[in-house]
């Protein structure tokens, strides 16, 4: 046999072999499933459907959800997962599927989470139990979206500021997500090298429906309309708070002359003129080309803003520990003298509230059609840094939509990325010239229930005969957190402006006063009434105990937030803990479950008359005051006379009947109305079906409050 045919045979013996399978068998995949931390959502996954394990004790973290069944995707993967019932609190295994956008999203309180309302969003997941079907395999590796500042290496894009990991999102998405779309390849290239290709996937809409919501048929937006098209992937994005992407922030402005509003637009004064001799026609040009073509908080050559190093910062004025978002009016109606004008004023006021690390930090927001960041929280750490960015802002022109920019501000610049911190109130300043050219009821009260504190400094207001041009009558009262005068500032001129410095100031410093920092779960002083009498029972008041404890825990505990108290009571009182006596919610619960049971008579008008002694008299006077009754049993002496005493002080009384207890006197103590504050059941097992019923009473009743 020759050399060559015995060559052939050798080859064709190993194609042969490599097709067998061992055992004559297919080895079966096995599913690695990748862990996640509680606070992981949807949108910083770039996949459309995976597998993933939650950590045990997610709801504990009290990462935040959005919607019911159907979940924005700013929402943590495994709270949802636990609201959902697809988890219990000890975690585990949980498929994701993304799906569209929804209109809106309705909160409820679910298996001890409670998820949040969200008026609308571009992408939405459900969840549902972790067991793929037959054949079925997810990712073992997850590939996440990149929404920070990544470090440029040799090769990579020169632009700082962005990433270019692959793969890319389908649509400008707070939380981008992955496509279905084949990718296309596009060079970018930039001023000063040409960067590698940048895989990036086709956005053939998202673009040219965010100038849609301008409202406006302006050659100006005619023009960007068509540059997003013939611009996809030419350029990165920038994302805010976990983060929305206004596609049309990064596109160059065409100059097309003097703005004129539509008629179907919201009516405008015309633009301010100095004197009939000095003109200023060219306050409505836009520039060709701006900041807000070039990127995020990039001007000229300027290197981009840098998260303030520890060594950068100053102290700052401890007794004003606030975060401000300033939101500056950009729209035409204001022109170029004025915009100067609200600068100055900015830069004064970042200068009196002594901008540092231990007092206040600010940003600012510039909103026209739309709202963009100018620079987060985070960017500078001193009142010397603020002053040469403040100075480097351009107007951005367009209408005066303040309610969209309120919504913005709510959804994407109070976050930990950009430099919220948590423990300093959240106030947004709107400046506004004349009057909003959109409703701001709905978006200011979504704001207000997240905690933000908002004050509207309104130049030059409406007068009798411009009311009618008003889009939203009484627009200021409809937003600010309260309508008693402190959170607004009627200024009669731009010329005026800056004598509204150190009032401004000195109230957004006033975080006593900022009264829309509280929220239902951290406003609160909460005394717990218990039945410790012989009926009862030790097994049963171990119950009870832990029905106190599952309500506490939904609660935001520390000296300054929610604060408990607990009486125990038979023929006498007993106080286990007072006010402020544990001030961490780990603390509490420990101190809850070594309450020992007293046995002994019932007393429960004694009691509430030692509770409010002992408890609401030291009160402080920002909380609400709670107080929760507990019994099994009629009382052997008169109720009636101490619940009217504490409903007098302010005291919200809620009772909590079990098997014998008298429904007369339960009605006695609690406020009214009794069908939202007086519960019954009829043995103590099932105490535990009342916690959200609680839980949602008490925050219906403190978001329905009045602003005054």
């Amino acid at each position: 046999m020759s050399k060559s045919t015995l060559t052939a045979v050798f080859i064709a013996f190993l194609l042969t072999s490599s097709g067998a399978k061992p055992n004559g068998k297919n080895k079966k995949q096995k599913q690695v499933v990748p862990a996640i931390e509680c606070e992981m959502r949807s949108g910083k996954i770039n996949l459309r459907e995976f597998i993933v394990k939650c950590p045990a004790n997610c709801r504990e973290s009290k990462e935040k959800v959005y919607g019911t069944g159907v979940f924005a995707s700013i929402s943590s993967i495994c709270n949802a997962a636990i609201h959902s019932g697809v988890l219990s609190n000890s975690g585990g295994k949980v498929i994701v599927m993304k799906m569209a956008g929804q209109a809106s999203y309705k909160g409820s309180f679910a298996n001890g989470v409670r998820s949040l309302s969200l008026p609308n969003w571009r992408e939405s997941f459900s969840v549902s139990m972790g067991k793929p079907k037959k054949g079925v395999i997810y990712p073992s590796t997850l590939v996440f979206v990149h929404s920070r500042p990544t470090t440029v290496k040799t090769g990579e894009s020169k632009d700082p500021l962005y990433s270019t990991v692959s793969p890319v999102t389908e649509a400008p998405e707070a939380e981008p997500t992955s496509t279905t779309a084949p990718p296309t390849t596009t060079p970018v290239t930039t001023p000063t090298s040409t960067a590698p290709p940048t895989t990036t996937s086709a956005k053939p809409r998202a673009t040219v429906l965010k100038v849609r919501e301008a409202g406006s048929s302006h050659p100006y937006f005619s023009a960007v309309a068509r540059q997003s098209q013939s611009a996809q992937g030419k350029g990165p994005t920038q994302a805010f708070r976990g983060s929305s992407v206004y596609a049309n922030r990064f596109l160059p402005r065409t100059n097309t002359g003097v703005h004129r509003p539509e008629i179907s637009s919201p009516v405008r004064r015309p633009p301010h003129v100095p004197s009939a001799s000095a003109p200023e026609p060219e306050d409505h040009k836009p520039p060709p080309e701006t900041s807000h073509s070039r990127g995020f908080n990039t001007r000229g050559h300027e290197s981009p803003a840098r998260a303030p190093e520890p060594g950068d910062r100053t102290h700052g004025d401890p007794n004003c520990k606030v975060d401000i978002a300033f939101l500056m009016d950009g729209s035409w109606s204001i022109g170029k003298r004025r915009f100067k004008i609200q600068k100055d004023f900015l830069v004064e006021v970042s200068q009196a509230l002594n901008v540092g690390a231990d007092g206040a930090m600010m940003g600012i927001i510039q909103y026209g059609d739309d709202a963009v960041t100018e620079f987060s929280l985070k960017h500078f750490s001193s009142s010397s840094d603020v002053k040469p960015a403040i100075g480097q802002i351009v107007q951005k022109g367009g209408l005066s939509h303040v309610g969209k920019a309120l919504s913005y501000i709510n959804k994407h610049f109070f976050s930990d990325a950009n430099g919220n911190r948590g423990g300093a109130p959240n106030v947004a300043v709107v400046l506004v010239d004349g009057w909003p050219t959109d409703r701001v009821e709905e978006a200011s009260r979504l704001a207000r229930e997240s905690g933000i504190n908002i004050f509207f400094v309104t130049i030059e207001g409406p007068d009798e005969n411009e009311k009618q041009n008003v889009v939203e009558a009484n627009f200021v009262d409809k937003a600010v957190c309260r309508t008693n005068g402190f959170y607004s500032l009627p200024i009669s001129s731009w010329f005026a402006l800056r004598k509204a410095v150190q009032p401004l100031v000195k109230r957004v410093c006033d975080t006593d006063r900022l009264m829309c920092s509280k929220t239902c779960l951290n406003a609160n002083d909460i005394a717990f009434v218990i039945d410790g009498s012989s009926s009862v029972g030790t097994g049963n008041f171990r119950t009870v105990l832990q029905f106190v404890a599952n309500v506490t825990r939904e609660f935001e505990i520390s000296d300054t937030d929610t604060r408990v108290g607990i009486v125990q009571y038979t023929y006498e009182q007993r106080l286990e803990f007072a006010f402020g006596q544990h001030n961490n919610k780990a603390d509490l619960l420990n101190a809850i479950k070594r309450i020992n049971y007293w046995s002994g008579g019932t007393s429960t008008g004694a009691a509430i008359t030692y509770a409010a002694d002992q408890l609401f008299s030291k009160s402080k006077p920002n909380k609400r005051k709670i107080m929760i009754v507990i019994t099994d049993g009629r009382s052997y002496d008169d109720v009636r006379a101490p619940a009217l005493a504490v409903h007098r002080k302010g005291v919200i009384a809620y009772s909590i009947g079990i098997a014998w207890a008298a429904q007369d006197e339960l009605e006695y103590i609690a406020t009214d109305p009794d069908r939202d504050h007086s519960f019954f059941v009829d043995e103590f097992d099932n105490l535990y079906k009342y916690v959200s019923k609680i839980i949602h009473n008490i925050c219906n009743e403190f978001n329905s409050q009045p602003r005054n």
